[in-house]
């Protein structure tokens, strides 16, 4: 069975070239990029990548235009900061030589924080739906935490070796991608979900994710990297709820006077 391995990108110039020659044993792999200034499609097509241009479209978006321009059926979707490791790697193509595959699998990700990996806080196994066939299933249109949807009658499994997430390299970067991605994102796709929020559990709640990350989900094991994940969970809560807050208000303000008018 031939496997299309695609991955989106933008500006990855640091880590594309890892993702791209950890699937280069696929049948393809197609790279879509969404406009980097820097030297990400050069790298990707130096090392036999099909490289696309896509304005972007969001996350869910995004991935699904890769799978729609892929050659083959059986997807494997991965970020630019991702990269199969060499035990998965035998163990997809193993079941792919056999054409004993299923519509689709769960794949363990094991993330690296500041160049360790992370195995508590919730963080590990963390599987997520990445090898499937795209007749089965498609990416959503979420606004974060984006995942494959299969169909009803789909065969789903799971495989026991990691993809391996370089995702977190700087303090200031985690802290960046709550404040510009994760925190605002979840806050609109909350808002349109018709949640709203409350004084009570914007101080309470970033209490508590702290606790169950640091201390339930056993953080504490993980030294520096685990406190510091603990306290951007908390983070993380905290300013989506006060988005959400302020989402709530203005949307009631814009809400009541055109009512009036």
């Amino acid at each position: 069975m031939k496997i299309s391995a695609v991955i989106i990108a933008k500006n990855e110039e640091a880590k594309i070239g890892n993702a791209v020659r950890s699937v280069r044993w696929a049948d393809e792999v197609v790279v879509v990029d969404s406009g980097s200034l820097d030297g990400t499609p050069a790298i990707a097509e130096s090392l036999g990548a099909r490289v696309l241009y896509q304005e972007w479209l969001g996350f869910g978006g995004q991935k699904q235009f890769a799978v729609d321009s892929a050659q083959y059926d059986m997807i494997l979707s991965l970020d630019a900061d991702e990269v199969v490791s060499d035990k998965l790697a035998e163990e997809i193509g193993s079941l792919a030589s056999n054409g004993e595959m299923l519509d689709g699998y769960y794949i363990p990700r094991l993330a690296f924080y500041l160049g360790r990996p992370v195995k508590h806080c919730g963080w590990y196994p963390d599987r997520q739906l990445r090898l499937f066939d795209r007749t089965k299933g498609e990416w959503s249109r979420a606004k974060v935490h984006e995942s494959v949807i299969m169909k009803p009658d789909a065969r789903v499994g799971s495989l026991k070796n990691d993809i391996l997430h370089f995702s977190i390299d700087s303090i200031y970067q985690h802290a960046e991608m709550i404040q510009s991605r994760y925190a605002p994102l979840s806050a609109a796709q909350m808002h349109q979900d018709g949640m709203r929020t409350s004084i009570a559990k914007i101080g309470i709640l970033p209490i508590w994710t702290f606790f169950h990350t640091y201390l339930l989900r056993f953080g504490v094991l993980d030294g520096l990297a685990g406190l510091a994940i603990s306290g951007f969970a908390s983070y993380n809560v905290f300013l989506k709820h006060l988005l959400l807050h302020e989402l709530s208000i203005s949307g009631s303000t814009t809400k009541t006077g055109s009512e009036t008018s």
